[in-house]
Parts: structure tokens; C-alpha cells; sequence
């Protein structure tokens, strides 16, 4: 990215003071990381994406081992299952989500998970592996699953798609997750919000998510970035501050 310096000026002027890159596969995880040992506001999950399920092996699992040696690895991730049918075959999916969740249990880490048409098989996944916990990145399935997580330990995490104006649904699960279990994201450069629609997302555009979530659950702006940022503290631990 050739701007960003200017990109990370925008999400301090914007209030951001952490910003989480979140790896796709090994090299990308190692390419975050870099950016974090430059940028003091950067903290980095490390992992493979479903998309890139057919990579995971042992060398690589190795390799995300030895970067979450790192202190500003806080996470791992982004993992999961998306069966939306643009993803790696499902079997290499379940294989690489199963087994980073079991690393992330045995290096004590959160993990960003990715789900896409695929709520019950992630769940059914999860409960194979006594201890993970984390965070549902760019939660997509309605209020009625909102509870199904909860009950996992899971904090829910709703991006710019909630502010879209057709998204009732999801707005809704955004109003019934408890506030200690709630977070606003970016998935920056995806799913800019609806008042940038159409553009490279960002950080700073995390605060129009936060907006439309606070007035959607009728609490002030100030008050539920407080208690958000409370939240982010106690999931990603000590390496986050």
C-alpha cells in the first residue's frame, strides 16, 4: 500500500488506536507482522483463511507457531469456514480450521474467525476443541444465531455491511449482542460502509460502523467506543496495549 502513512494518520485523526491485520496464509501473516514491527499501532493476528485452506500443513503450522512468538501477534487468524462456494475444497477447509484452533488452545490466543454460509458447520468445528475462544469476524447471520456464539464464548464483530440500509437482520443481531461481547471492525479493504460505499475501506471508516451500531442500540457513541475498546482489551490480552 503505497499511502500508508497517510491511511494511518487518517485512523488516528479518526480516534483509532489499534488496528488489527489479520493474515490470510504464512506469508501474509509474516508481511503483517513486518508492518507491525514499524507501526506502533499495528497488532497482528496470523493464520490461513479458508480461501487458502489447501496451503495448511505442518511447515506452515510451524511457521504461524514461530510467529506467534512475536508480541504483537495477538491472535490467531483469520480462520474459518466459508461455504459461499468462492472458498477452498471444504475438507482442506475443516482440516486447517480445526487444527489452528487447536494451536491457538495450545499457544493461549484468541482467534478471528471467518464464517460465511457456514454458521453450524463453524460451530459444530469449534465445539471439537475444548478451549478456543474469539471473536466472529464480520458477523453475518442473523439474531437468532447471536446466542449460539454467546454460548461459545465468542464476542461478535459486525463490519460495514451492517450499515447498509437493506441489512435489518443484521442490525438486529448487532442490537441483541450484549454489550461486552460486541465489537465494530472494517475488514478494510472490504465492505467500506455505507457512507463510503464504493471505496478501498480503511480504518477511520470504523467510526461510521460504531455510529450506526450505537444509534441502531440506542446508547451514546462515547459510551459504547468505551466499552468496546474494553472488550477488544480483555479478548486479544496484555499484547494488545
Amino acid at each position: 500500500m503505497s499511502d500508508l502513512d497517510a491511511v494511518l494518520a487518517r485512523a488516528t485523526a479518526a480516534g483509532v488506536t489499534r488496528i488489527l491485520s489479520c493474515g490470510e496464509d504464512l506469508a501474509s501473516s509474516e508481511r503483517g507482522l513486518e508492518l507491525a514491527r514499524s507501526h506502533s499501532e499495528i497488532r497482528v493476528a496470523v493464520g490461513v483463511h479458508p480461501h487458502r485452506a489447501a496451503s495448511w500443513n505442518t511447515d506452515v503450522a510451524d511457521g504461524l507457531r514461530r510467529l506467534a512468538g512475536d508480541e504483537r501477534v495477538v491472535a490467531i487468524g483469520e480462520i474459518g469456514v466459508d461455504l459461499s462456494g468462492r472458498s477452498a475444497a471444504q475438507d482442506d477447509q475443516e482440516r486447517a480450521f480445526e487444527a489452528q484452533l487447536r494451536l491457538a488452545v495450545e499457544l493461549d490466543l484468541p482467534v478471528v474467525v471467518h464464517v460465511r454460509d457456514a454458521g453450524p458447520l463453524a460451530r459444530e468445528i469449534i465445539d471439537r476443541v475444548r478451549g478456543a475462544r474469539g471473536m466472529i469476524h464480520c458477523y453475518s447471520e442473523g439474531p437468532d444465531q447471536v446466542d449460539e456464539w454467546l454460548r461459545r464464548g465468542f464476542s461478535l464483530s459486525f463490519a460495514g455491511t451492517v450499515t447498509y440500509p437493506k441489512n435489518e437482520v443484521l442490525r438486529a443481531a448487532a442490537v441483541r449482542a450484549p454489550r461486552d461481547a460486541l465489537l465494530v471492525e472494517t475488514d478494510a479493504p472490504y465492505l467500506a460502509p455505507q457512507g463510503h460505499r464504493g471505496q478501498r475501506n480503511e480504518p477511520a471508516f470504523v467510526a461510521e460502523t460504531l455510529a450506526l451500531v450505537a444509534a441502531a442500540r440506542n446508547e451514546p457513541s462515547a459510551e459504547l467506543e468505551r466499552v468496546i475498546d474494553a472488550t477488544a482489551g480483555r479478548l486479544f490480552g496484555p499484547r494488545w496495549t
